[in-house]
């Protein structure tokens, strides 16, 4: 029995591991990823130190707890010299560091490092399908997750009715995040058509960029990009793989080339004159002008230079003449990108028309509107049975993590933050018993009639300190007093 399960365990490895390189070479060959999800969480603020200076010739030295550090944020920054989002994509999992806890004589601890993420131009941030930052500029920066403050040391809590504080506070715990990062590639001219119209050729020809080329359909099966100089004028040419029709409803990978088009200034269309497969040359122009149009009303809108590609080849000089008679009201060119037969004059008018289409920064209309201060409630109470109750709310629950339960103070105050946040009375009329349970922050608590009942059960000295009594403990006090003077 034993070796057959050896047997079966080690298939099962071998197979997972398999499954493994497998996933690895897969991303290798597919490099260029535009699309990842990832999980961020910013680092936890340091803890805060409780203790008292204790010298010679010193009585009363007092609390000298220092706070401690600030959690490192997650920032996210565009790097021009990436161009995809294959690092993300092995390494989903981002953490920044924690501050370190305070120290004695006030000594506050060192802040948590910043975790900066590289990511290409044209980066856009998601959660929850809302757009938290669009990175365009080179060197832009975006705080996605605020690490959490450090806690408080025993010496932010003194005050002359309490001079001898033993509490502190935990650091708060950092934002945690899910992102989905997509990537709109930036380039000043996009090359579109059907495949093997030849993009790839006409990109190496006019850059030092070298895609793959072959002589069959879908040879580009990602973005190449490729820097152009012409007349002292540099841009971007971007090599979209081929559409093909119904490619702006989703079909084939259409969604996902589209996209990439959205922030070209300038479309460079070139055609096959033999047309691809069933259309012929004029049927494709129409068909990638309808997909254009029917994805984004914009990219219909962008100057588009139209090029008939493959002018070396026999019969292509007729099917030239004929789409020019049928496109009267747009200048076409006739090239052999393979030849580099013609390439200078798509090139001058592609400079003429990025002259007319600087890059233009989308300006928000300004409107005069109400202002709208949304305020989260401190906390939601929902009664899970006849006795269970569940506390939710970012407000109170940041406030449970930080409190460090050893200490009976630290408990003390959490009480009252509850009792004046107003829980109690929102407690009694949901009509909570004695003995019920509270769910909060992964906590239970016990309800035993009020917060107040709680607090007097501490012990009267903590560590050689006398407590100090509650509110409620002070005015039966000064009530005996009357009560004995009148007597």
């Amino acid at each position: 029995m034993l070796t057959k399960y050896n047997e079966s365990l080690s298939k099962n490895f071998s197979y997972s591991k398999s499954f493994f390189y497998a996933k690895i070479k897969y991303m290798q060959a597919n490099s260029f990823i535009d699309r990842v999800k990832v999980y961020v969480k910013a680092g936890k603020g340091g803890d805060g130190c409780l203790s008292f200076r204790r010298e010679k010739f010193i009585e009363f030295g007092g609390p000298n707890g220092g706070s401690g550090g600030k959690g490192g944020d997650i920032v996210f920054k565009a790097e021009p010299n990436l161009t995809t989002l294959q690092d993300l994509a092995y390494n989903p999992h981002i953490e920044a560091p924690n501050g370190e806890k305070g120290g004695t004589y006030n000594k506050t601890g060192l802040n948590g490092k910043d975790k900066i993420i590289l990511v290409p131009l044209g980066t856009i941030i998601k959660e929850n399908d809302n757009v938290l930052a669009d990175l365009t500029k080179p060197g832009e920066e975006v705080v996605i997750a605020k690490g959490g403050r450090g806690g408080r040391g025993n010496q932010s809590f003194k005050s002359r009715f309490n001079t001898a504080p033993r509490i502190a506070e935990n650091g708060q715990p950092g934002e945690e995040k899910t992102l989905i990062l997509e990537l709109k590639v930036l380039a000043d001219v996009g090359l579109v058509g059907f495949p093997n119209a030849g993009k790839s050729t006409f990109l190496t020809a006019v850059s030092a960029a070298r895609p793959k080329i072959a002589g069959y359909p879908f040879t580009t099966l990602n973005p190449n990009l490729g820097i152009a100089s012409h007349k002292g004028k540099s841009f971007v040419v971007a090599d979209i793989p081929g559409i093909i029709e119904g490619a702006s409803l989703g079909k084939g990978l259409g969604h996902q080339f589209l996209k990439h088009i959205e922030r070209t200034r300038v479309l460079v269309h070139l055609v096959d004159p033999f047309g691809y497969e069933d259309l012929s040359a004029e049927k494709s122009i129409k068909v990638i002008q309808k997909e254009l149009k029917t994805f984004d009303k914009n990219l219909a809108k962008k100057p588009q230079i139209l090029v008939i590609n493959k002018s070396d080849i026999d019969g292509a000089q007729e099917i030239y003449e004929k789409l020019k008679k049928k496109f009267k009201d747009q200048t076409i060119y006739f090239i052999s990108a393979a030849g580099a037969q013609g390439i200078n004059k798509v090139l001058d008018n592609i400079v003429k028309e990025l002259s007319k289409a600087p890059v233009v920064v989308a300006k928000k209309k300004e409107k005069v509107l109400p202002k709208v201060h949304l305020v989260e409630p401190m906390f939601v109470l929902t009664k899970v049975d006849e006795n269970t109750f569940q506390i939710t709310g970012k407000k109170i629950e940041e406030f449970i993590a930080m409190t460090n339960f050893s200490q009976p103070e630290a408990v003390q105050r959490l009480r009252g933050i509850f009792k004046k946040f107003g829980l109690e009375k929102a407690l009694q009329k949901e009509g909570i018993t004695e003995g019920a349970t509270i769910l909060a922050c992964g906590k239970e608590f016990e309800w035993n009639g009020s917060f107040d009942e709680e607090v007097s059960a501490l012990p009267d000295r903590i560590g050689g300190y006398k407590r100090r009594a509650t509110k409620q403990e002070r005015l039966d006090k000064r009530k005996a007093r009357r009560q004995a003077k009148n007597i």
